[in-house]
């Protein structure tokens, strides 16, 4: 994602010298990148992980800035007391943190919690004047009752039932935990604005595999034998990164945020087509798994409102094939062989 009228490879403005906040889950794999953004524009970030000295947040250490202006605080989404002494002083937080599982008790409750307090952190600290929360595709799409042909936006929500019948977890959870953080920011006087990413791809600074990541390695790397008949919508993630900065800084923001690339919306048939094209050398199946019923048809969803902002979303080809660049690179999937 760049701001019109920079390319992609503009160095970030130093628009955040003087100023300190706060990523929640930074160690993850969005959190790292918007860690990454804001020491690029000379913020300094303090930011949360479960473990500071754990070896897995080496790639936090080794970026640009991090050893002047990054610290790495203890905290768990259910030790308010933690996230308050990290918020305390905050000009602004970045609430990412979030169990990603489809077990309810793992789920619900910490994303819920946390967001509170979160919320009550920032309200408490006197000195955030905003939370930038990281939501979901989740909390939006999953409604059963809206029609094919209807755009999905910012005014859509997940009906609850129909998660909770259908046992989707993590929806339900990201639903539920963002309509706490909506209902707490009103009662304290918080400034929230979300932004609901789409399934989230491109290299990961983290070391570790996510479960959106695995979305597309699962078919190279041989474990998925077919593709299901199902659609699913992209975005890159450092675009999704850019996306939380810019709705942090532009000081008319507010609301929500879908963050999707354009054409974001692909059936698995085409997502294989596509890694087929780029990387042939690996076994992607070329089989559905469903051959009886229709196909499904992708849906139309809207990126406008982040566009109005000056933002211009990377292509889903190009997301894909960085994403798998990064396997190589990582050596989580064998690179070619050089000529």
């Amino acid at each position: 994602m760049t701001i019109v009228g920079n390319g992609a490879s503009a160095t970030a403005a130093n628009t955040g010298e003087g100023q300190t906040v706060c990523v929640t889950g930074a160690g993850g794999y969005i959190g790292s990148w918007i860690v990454k953004l804001l020491l690029d524009k000379g913020y300094a970030v303090r930011g949360t992980v479960r473990n500071p000295d754990d070896a897995k947040n080496a790639h936090l250490r080794a970026l640009d800035g991090a050893a002047e202006r990054l610290v790495l605080c203890k905290a768990d989404l259910l030790d308010g007391a933690a996230l308050r002494r990290a918020i305390a002083g905050c000009h602004g937080v970045f609430h990412t943190a979030s169990p990603v599982t489809d077990d309810p008790e793992e789920m619900v409750e910490p994303a819920v919690q946390g967001t509170r307090h979160v919320i009550a952190a920032a309200a408490e600290s006197g000195t955030v004047r905003r939370v930038v929360l990281t939501s979901s595709i989740g909390a939006v799409a999953m409604d059963p009752s809206r029609s094919p042909d209807a755009v999905v936006d910012e005014s859509c929500w997940s009906d609850l039932d129909f998660c909770k019948n259908t046992k989707n977890w993590y929806c339900y959870g990201k639903t539920v935990a963002e309509k706490a953080a909506w209902e707490a920011a009103a009662e304290q006087g918080v400034d929230l604005v979300v932004v609901n990413p789409v399934l989230v791809e491109g290299p990961a600074l983290q070391p570790a595999v996510n479960a959106s990541l695995m979305h597309v390695l699962k078919y190279l790397d041989g474990s998925a034998r077919t593709y299901a008949n199902a659609v699913q919508a992209y975005v890159h993630v450092a675009d999704a990164a850019a996306a939380h900065v810019a709705v942090f800084e532009a000081p008319a923001a507010a609301g929500r945020y879908l963050c999707a690339a354009d054409g974001a919306v692909l059936h698995r048939g085409d997502l294989v087509a596509i890694l087929t094209k780029l990387f042939p050398q690996y076994p992607v199946p070329q089989r559905c798994s469903d051959e009886v019923n229709p196909r499904k048809k992708p849906y139309k969803i809207s990126n406008q409102r982040l566009r109005e902002l000056g933002l211009e979303f990377r292509p889903v080809a190009q997301c894909l094939y960085e994403t798998v660049v990064s396997f190589q690179e990582k050596g989580i999937l064998p690179a070619p062989a050089q000529p």
